[in-house]
């Protein structure tokens, strides 16, 4: 097992590690680093015990604040899914309806209220041209 000198807050520490995990083990102490190097300016110089909690602390705080954005990204995605799904059945209901419509040809019947209304004009035109019409 690989053992990884690593420095935070300016004290360097031996941490053993699995096999491969060397460069993981140092992106997390250079964040951890960083954190310290906030929390020792703010501060000053304090026991590494402290130092390394304040700065986990820190870290974890950030942690939580960037799971809370993530839930909110999903919650919008999940949302845009649904609306876009909608819209697909909207859609294929839309195309299906045009199939159909083309399949049946043009319609050379009129529609019942048009023909009545048809039957009407005519009927009072009837009417009229025979109170014109001399007798």
């Amino acid at each position: 097992m690989p053992e990884v000198e690593i420095e935070i807050g300016s004290r360097v520490f031996s941490v053993a590690c699995q096999e491969g995990e060397e460069n993981f083990l140092r992106s997390a102490a250079k964040m951890l680093d960083t954190e310290a190097a906030v929390v020792l300016g703010q501060i000053g110089r304090m026991p590494p015990e402290r130092m390394l909690l304040m700065a986990g602390l820190m870290l974890a705080d950030k942690t939580a604040a960037l799971e809370d954005d993530l839930r909110e990204l999903q919650d919008k995605i999940a949302a845009q899914d649904r609306a876009l799904r909608s819209a697909e059945e909207r859609l294929a209901d839309r195309a299906r309806r045009i199939s159909e419509l083309q399949e049946a040809g043009p319609r050379t019947e009129l529609p019942d209220q048009l023909t009545d209304g048809l039957a009407e004009l005519t009927a009072r035109a009837e009417a009229l041209a025979d109170d014109l019409s001399p007798r």
